[in-house]
């Protein structure tokens, strides 16, 4: 799919969208899948993830509205994600079978963990 297209289908939508948008337009990476699952399978899934996300203090914005737009939707989505250019946020976006239409968007900013410390050739870790 061209940036372009993608651009017009997330046009006009939610918060999350217009941040999607926004990423786009400053040179996010993005992917959009060939294949079509069922809406219900995705809905379950990320009904699951969003209690995990909550549970560690993560509130994604407008995954809970595709949760519920995926349970209404009963037909086959295609998944596309983008990934913001400074890599600090991804987007889920969820389509028609066919491409055409926008289901449902949402984004969470990415979760950074730091790295544990890595061994020096000695054996042990750097003293400060």
């Amino acid at each position: 799919m061209e940036r372009h297209a993608l651009e017009k289908l997330l046009a006009g939508g939610d918060e999350a969208a217009a941040l999607a948008v926004a990423a786009l337009r400053s040179g996010a990476t993005y992917s959009v899948g060939d294949a079509a699952h069922s809406s219900g399978r995705h809905a379950g899934v990320f009904r699951r993830r969003l209690r995990r996300m909550r549970m560690h203090g993560v509130e994604p914005i407008g995954l809970e509205r595709a949760v519920r737009l995926l349970s209404e939707h009963e037909r086959p989505v295609r998944v596309g994600l983008i990934d913001s250019a400074d890599r600090t946020w991804h987007f889920l976006l969820f389509l028609t079978e066919d491409g055409l239409a926008l289901v449902a968007c949402a984004g969470r900013p990415r979760i950074v963990r730091e790295a544990p410390l890595q061994e020096s050739a000695g054996g042990a870790a750097p003293s400060k």
